[in-house]
């Protein structure tokens, strides 16, 4: 096992946002997608970061266990794009899983091969983030294919696994009703959703683009107001119920 290296960006060792209860989280380093909206691009690069053996990270994860435990929390994956790392991830998960700790993934969908299908195996809850419904948008804004990732949250589905799906309104970028109103009804068919998060755009991660000489090109987007929130949250609405702002 400890012949696996993984390569981790960074720890937030007390998370409340990604999945329920208290998550030790752990962004990964390294990612696939070039998402214009990024507000890490610094995980994107695969060099850098920290080398851990599944065995050490989960030595830090069980510190931490009682606050998990008090709170239904556990441990959330996310990056850059976890599943570029599945084979740690896998390793990582099975230790989690033996000591009863829950197991959360945070991902793009965008990787989908044998190690991703083990590694759900492990796998309790799956945050799916989809950044566009339509293919060609979803391509500029991301630099890849949206196909996998809807082949991806189908086969999810069908393990009966929980999943949350993540949507980032951009003002002119993800803001298309229409388009909208297509993944809501697409979400929709899948039975194990359990919520739908919108994300509002910010640009707290602007200085990182600057700092890593990156071509930013959302200067002047603006933020969206909470009357455009709303009109996304009423669309997701019209076919499914758990919607949120986060």
């Amino acid at each position: 096992m400890d012949k696996i290296i993984g390569n981790v960006h960074s720890i937030e060792t007390c998370g409340t946002l990604d999945g329920p209860g208290i998550r030790f989280v752990v962004f990964m380093q390294g990612c696939n997608l070039r998402c214009r909206y990024c507000h890490n691009p610094d995980t994107w690069n695969t060099d850098g970061g920290t080398l851990y053996t599944p065995r050490d990270l989960f030595n830090e994860i069980v510190k931490y266990e009682s606050y998990m435990r008090f709170s239904n929390g556990g441990l959330t994956i996310t990056g850059g794009e976890p599943l570029l790392q599945a084979d740690f991830l896998i390793e990582l998960f099975m230790l989690c899983k033996e000591h009863g700790i829950h197991t959360a993934l945070d991902t793009s969908g965008s990787i989908f091969n044998d190690q991703t299908r083990i590694l759900l195996e492990w796998t309790d809850l799956v945050i799916i983030d989809i950044k566009n419904f339509d293919k060609l948008q979803y391509k500029d804004l991301t630099g890849f294919d949206l196909q996998p990732t809807l082949n991806f949250l189908d086969y999810v589905n069908t393990l009966q696994k929980r999943i949350w799906v993540r949507y980032v309104l951009v003002p002119d970028l993800t803001d298309d009703l229409a388009i909208i109103s297509d993944l809501s009804k697409f979400i929709s068919l899948h039975r194990n959703v359990e919520r739908i998060e919108v994300l509002p755009f910010h640009k707290m991660g602007e200085y990182k683009w600057e700092t890593l000489n990156l071509p930013y090109t959302l200067q002047d987007t603006k933020i969206p107001t909470e009357a455009e929130l709303l009109k996304v949250l009423e669309v997701f609405y019209k076919h499914n119920r758990n919607v949120i702002i986060v």
